[in-house]
């Protein structure tokens, strides 16, 4: 039945827009995903907690997170957006003048993830190659980090409550989504894509998404959700 809904998903996905860009070579695309109207609003069932859960449930029940559709607007959140160059080639790359000036000016940033109350949040992470990343666990109570990956690594972590773990190697550029879980809570898990250029975006709880300093063109647009 899940799957039934996104081959829908796939056949309907929402209208994307550019918007004029104020300078010549650049601009700003904005959009939002969403769901198909014709097609019922996935229900987020309740998951099973059967680990710590005088803590997991001190908030109510913790909802699945696989599919979030906002029944206001049908927009769907945690779909990664992004451009990639017009061309057949899936593994095609932009060109060093394609990329805006101002990323030359970035520094590799301290991607956070977080697990408060029995998810993971965010669930769904961009990164780019040289952030590192932090795993946090503000809860009363210990997670574990389970990450396998091509290029990253593989990691089986325990992190003491109140404590965080810093990945020892700066993130590498990979395709492919890398997954992540807790072992301790078999329910926790979320993702992390790695792009080795800045137009990209997760869509919010709208399913809206913006990607700013796009270099004006014709580009494709592409979206990975994880079902």
């Amino acid at each position: 039945m899940i799957r039934i809904r996104f081959l829908a998903l796939v056949a309907a996905v929402a209208a994307v827009s550019a918007a004029s860009a104020s300078a010549a070579d650049w601009a700003t695309v904005k959009g939002q995903v969403v769901f198909p109207k014709d097609k019922p609003v996935p229900k987020r069932d309740a998951l099973n907690v059967s680990q710590d859960k005088d803590h997991c449930l001190s908030k109510g029940d913790i909802l699945d997170e696989s599919v979030i559709v906002n029944p206001k607007n049908n927009g769907i959140k945690n779909v990664v957006v992004w451009l990639r160059p017009d061309d057949k080639d899936p593994k095609a790359k932009f060109t060093a003048e394609q990329i805006t000036p101002e990323d030359a000016k970035r520094k590799p940033a301290e991607v956070t993830i977080d697990q408060p109350c029995c998810m993971f949040v965010d669930r769904v992470t961009i990164a780019r190659p040289g952030d590192k990343l932090v795993v946090k666990n503000s809860a009363p109570v210990a997670h574990n980090f389970f990450w396998s990956s091509g290029s990253n690594g593989e990691y089986n972590v325990t992190v003491p409550k109140m404590e965080k773990w810093v990945m020892p190697e700066a993130i590498k550029a990979e395709s492919p989504p890398i997954q992540y879980k807790c072992t301790i809570h078999g329910w926790m898990t979320g993702y992390v894509r790695v792009f080795d250029h800045p137009y990209c975006a997760v869509t919010d709880a709208d399913g809206n998404f913006e990607i700013k300093n796009a270099p004006a063109g014709k580009f494709r647009i592409v979206y990975w959700h994880e079902n």
